[in-house]
């Protein structure tokens, strides 16, 4: 009798994790039909050996920023990995993806390396542009942290005239102006100077001409492919190109653009020259490179006093004493954000004076 009961426990144990077993696959499977990310944490900077610890992404997908606390109990809090795989649903058309990671990152599309920063860094953007067929496409994210703060973010935009894919979820994002029923007519063709530095629009029937330095910023012109515009000057890596328009200047893309010369001899031009931004008189300009809280005072204790998005030109106006924090005006209002969080890309913020 006592084997038949034993017998009969171990059959129940056998089947509960068996079925645990199926429910957690079930769940994972789920999550990548889904578009979810499914997370896998190991307990060494190489995702070597098994996962220490799995779980699904909350909504809004890889936009992680876990400080200095490991992203589970059972992961440590310095030199940990992770891998995040998810399948995403798009529309035909070319794309630009943003990863960004403090410290190391890869991704991988349909199993192709496409962004490779497996390094001990800073919090560092690096983009990558790509042309995707319609349908699913699966999408691995390799992160590593080695010391002090762990932040890892993923984010893409449809860069082509087309209904593009809302990933994670989210409603549709419109880029540049609220859309009006009368359309930005072609922009015309001023005169170049002799001996100016030009730009020949090639690889695109359309490039929309933008305020500022990055995709987001607000629409001010259309260049016909064929079209050529004198060159103003260009950002610090020479992707991105201000341009002489009929009565104004737009910034452009470089990779539609033909430079006729060594683009690297055009002046660097900061966002501000375009955007007329009044407060940027310390001539210091930052990137935020997430998702920010404007507060009241340089403290997470502090009052929240403004959302600031990913991408967005800040200018500084000054900095605490140890550079943590950068005092700014975003839309007219005065507020800090951590340092950590944006990237300099006009000037030394540390050359800010010091006022908080």
């Amino acid at each position: 009798m006592a084997k038949r009961w034993l017998a009969i426990i171990m059959i129940t144990l056998l089947v509960s994790v068996t079925t645990i077993g199926f429910t957690q696959l079930a769940a994972a499977d789920a999550a990548l039909q889904t578009g979810a990310w499914t997370a896998n944490y190991f307990n060494n900077p190489n995702l070597q050996g098994a996962p220490v610890a799995t779980g699904v992404l909350p909504p809004g997908g890889i936009n992680m920023n876990w400080g200095t606390n490991p992203p589970d109990p059972a992961v440590p809090a310095t030199n940990w990995s992770a891998r995040f795989t998810s399948v995403q649903q798009f529309a035909p058309g070319s794309y630009e993806f943003f990863l960004t990671s403090d410290d190391g990152s890869r991704l991988f599309i349909d199993g192709v390396l496409v962004v490779d920063q497996f390094i001990g860094q800073v919090a560092t953007t690096r983009s990558f542009s790509v042309t995707l067929t319609a349908g699913a496409h699966t999408l691995v994210v390799e992160y590593f942290n080695g010391i002090d703060q762990a932040i890892l973010q993923l984010n893409w935009i449809g860069t082509s005239p087309i209904t593009t894919a809302t990933p994670f979820g989210w409603p549709t994002a419109t880029f540049g102006p609220t859309p009006t029923s009368t359309r930005i007519p072609p922009t015309g063709l001023p005169a170049i100077p002799p001996g100016a530095m030009t730009a020949t629009v090639v690889r695109a029937s359309v490039l929309l001409a933008r305020s500022g330095p990055f995709i987001g910023a607000p629409v001010v012109g259309r260049l016909q492919r064929g079209q050529t515009y004198a060159v103003i000057g260009r950002d610090a890596n020479a992707q991105w190109f201000l341009l002489q328009l009929s009565g104004f200047q737009g910034w452009a893309w470089g990779y539609y653009l033909f430079i006729n010369g060594n683009e690297f001899n055009a002046p660097i031009v900061g966002p501000f020259t375009t955007a007329g931004e009044p407060s940027a008189s310390t001539g210091i300009v930052v990137q935020s490179q997430a998702g920010i809280r404007l507060r009241a005072a340089p403290t997470v204790a502090s009052e929240q006093i403004g959302r600031i998005g990913w991408g967005e030109i800040l200018p500084v106006l000054g900095r605490t004493a140890d550079g943590g924090w950068y005092q700014t005006n975003f839309k007219g209002t005065i507020g800090w954000i951590a340092a950590s969080l944006v990237r300099s890309i006009e000037g030394d913020p540390m050359a800010a004076p010091v006022t908080g």
